[in-house]
């Protein structure tokens, strides 16, 4: 939930109650509501009276917050509350009864209604499942007018998607999939559909697609569902990279114990924390920790089942200290060890030790593991490349930070989703391409590349609303380009609940928590990620991080040591010697800051003061200036370049009520 104004000042309430009544008079503006309705309804476990004087408050709480310039929208009489006016526009009106059909209208209904109204009180909770059953009905029935008025498959399969984001068990939707792709001629994909639906059906309810759904299969099986184009002939689909598998297999086996005869179990159990929190990364898919015996074969062996990779490794104990030493092998490459750790920790209680190892083993594999099959499918022919392979190719092209190879990696995730048009994890990844070319200065319109970065992102969310790392990439790009960090920290916080060993989601998050102007605890939450990947590959995108916070809570020194180990790591950073130019100016290291921007504007010639301010996502005016301030003292010059235009306004969707002005020259109070 947001309340704003035309000029984007934020007109929230502080207590989730009072929100809670804003949200409700919001939804039912401009009637009136009996105040004996909003009490039973907000604290419907509290007596009476009790209630009335909550309501009471949170009237006094609302009239504060909106101020002398907006009160007069909040009606209130001795036995009614209302919020109404010309200048208050609320888009959750406009999507109940929309004008017309527009997939724009569609994607409005992704999210969920007021999410962040869940748990206040089981009466207001019951009120919420109504109006959300109800937008879900009116997005189900836009969704299917849409569709039935397509004619063209490309069209109708991003339709359908769409629909399949607000009903993911919507078969009207997943035919839709199937038979445009067919009708494309492009078979693989209408059964690969076909398997999805399938699964997110057995999944979501415990049922079989219809009879229809299988009839269509039936079809397509047969190979009879040809694309047909207006001149008569068949198309045939364009050609793509190898789909297979989409996931690399990895075995975690049982960790051997050295030395001791007993075994307490403890390397069966972090065994198994290791592959159940591997397998909530999307592209690695985890096979059972036991295998059966092969005494034969001198090892083990499974009827139909071959691992990838295997991780394994050895406990060995001492007095009080436990040692692990765990190994990631590639069983493709006759057991090359890809990586491999030590981990010595105090031996107290048996399942902590097993979370906080199982955690740390986990969050230093998945980088490591990108690299390594980003490397192993470079030397592939093109005919063999999956989606997944061309991913993987792309991101330490990306992370380079080379501008030939960073173009070339757009290249390969273009051909990625071209091959895996449902991948929310390519698509997230292409808004982070472009979040990092508005950054390092290189995008010939910021605007437009900011734009394209904002429903990259928001199609990566609707395409899995459960993958944790696209979720924390588009939460980055609304939280740094978009400029809203507390959506962004929505995101990221649902990332982590998916994923809690995901250390980017742990770094983005803390940006986001520095862009409020929480630096505390952006400080700690970019330590849960450095804790968890001590050695991650992009390492220096972490070090880079925590420039800001500690810059903006005036501990110069560690921002500059911050900035000097992000350089050390990546030279052409350009992000790392902003904040690091600024603890130096603050510092008023005059020696050291020539050095600095003179590399800085060797990488972004045109930088300047004032593009520093127009394309910094920090929300406190004191936060700007301390970084402008440090800046200047560097020697940084006011203006220059082509940024230097006023910004221009982009929209993100929102999770609720989103208000649009009606006219820029009219005052207008938006409710979200």
């Amino acid at each position: 939930m947001a309340v704003e104004d035309q000029l984007g000042r934020t007109y929230l309430p502080r207590t989730r109650k009072t929100r809670a009544l804003m949200a409700y008079l919001a939804m039912a503006s401009p009637k009136p509501v009996l105040r004996a309705t909003l009490a039973s309804l907000l604290w419907s476990r509290r007596e009476n009276e009790q209630a009335r004087a909550s309501l009471r408050q949170s009237v006094h709480e609302l009239q504060d917050t909106l101020g002398p310039v907006w009160d007069h929208l909040f009606v209130a009489d001795r036995h009614h509350l209302s919020l109404r006016g010309d200048t208050l526009d609320i888009d959750a009106h406009s999507l109940a009864q929309p004008a017309g059909l527009s997939i724009e209208i569609l994607a409005r209904f992704e999210d969920t209604l007021l999410e962040d109204m869940n748990g206040l009180d089981p009466a207001f909770d019951r009120w919420l499942d109504d109006e959300r059953a109800r937008f879900l009905r009116i997005g189900r029935t836009v969704g299917e007018g849409l569709m039935a008025e397509c004619d063209d498959p490309l069209a109708s399969i991003e339709i359908a998607e769409q629909l399949l984001a607000i009903d993911r068990r919507h078969e009207g939707a997943w035919r839709a999939i199937i038979r445009a792709h067919a009708e494309r001629g492009d078979i693989d994909t209408a059964m690969l559909s076909y398997d999805r639906c399938r699964g997110m059906l057995a999944e979501a309810s415990n049922t079989q697609p219809s009879v229809e759904t299988e009839e269509l299969m039936d079809r397509v099986r047969a190979r009879v569902v040809h694309a047909r184009p207006r001149d008569g002939k068949t198309a045939s689909a364009p050609p793509t990279p190898k789909r297979e598998r989409t996931a690399l297999r990895l075995r975690v086996m049982p960790l051997r114990t050295i030395g001791e005869e007993r075994d307490d179990g403890l390397g069966i159990g972090l065994a198994e924390e290791i592959s159940a929190s591997l397998s909530r990364f999307r592209w690695i898919s985890c096979l059972p920790t036991t295998l059966w015996p092969n005494e034969a074969a001198g090892g083990f062996s499974e009827p139909g089942l071959e691992a990838d990779l295997i991780i394994d490794g050895t406990i060995q104990r001492g007095v009080g200290r436990v040692r692990v030493i765990a190994r990631l092998l590639d069983m493709r490459s006759g057991g090359e060890i890809v990586w491999a750790g030590r981990f010595d920790r105090e031996m107290s209680d048996a399942l902590a030790l097993q979370d906080e190892l199982g955690a740390t083993i986990v969050a230093q594999v998945d980088p490591e593991l990108m690299q390594h099959e980003g490397r192993r499918s470079a030397g592939a022919r093109s005919h063999e490349l999956t989606a997944q392979d061309l991913l993987l190719q792309a991101l330490p092209a990306m992370y380079r930070l080379e501008r030939d190879s960073f173009l070339t990696a757009r290249r390969l995730l273009d051909l990625s989703i071209r091959a895996d048009p449902a991948s929310s994890v390519a698509h997230g990844w292409l808004a982070y391409w472009d979040l990092l070319y508005v950054g390092q200065g290189w995008a010939d319109d910021p605007y437009a590349t900011t734009a394209e970065a904002a429903r990259l992102a928001e199609r990566a969310v609707m395409l899995d609303p459960g993958d944790a790392r696209a979720l924390t990439l588009a939460g980055h790009v609304r939280g740094f380009l978009g400029r809203h960090p507390h959506e962004a920290n929505a995101l990221h916080d649902r990332a982590i609940a998916l994923n809690p060993n995901l250390a980017i989601a742990w770094c983005f998050s803390g940006l986001a928590y520095s862009y409020l102007g929480q630096h505390e605890e952006a400080l700690r939450r970019m330590t849960v990620a450095l804790r968890l990947s001590p050695s991650d590959p992009h390492g220096f995108f972490h070090d880079g991080a925590l420039i800001m916070p500690h810059l903006l809570r005036g501990d110069f020194a560690n921002a500059v040591e911050a900035g000097r180990r992000a350089i050390e790591i990546n030279p052409l950073f350009s992000s790392a010697y902003k904040g690091y130019l600024s603890a130096l100016g603050l510092m008023g290291r005059q020696r050291e800051t020539g050095a600095i921007l003179r590399r800085l504007l060797a990488l972004e010639p045109g930088f300047s003061v004032r593009q520093a301010v127009l394309r910094s996502p920090l929300t406190r005016p004191e936060d700007v200036a301390r970084y402008a301030e440090g800046l200047r003292r560097a020697g940084l010059r006011e203006k220059g370049g082509s940024f230097d235009g006023d910004p221009q306004p982009l929209t993100f969707g929102y999770s609720a009520i989103d208000l649009v002005p009606r006219a820029p020259q009219s005052p207008l109070l938006g409710v979200t």
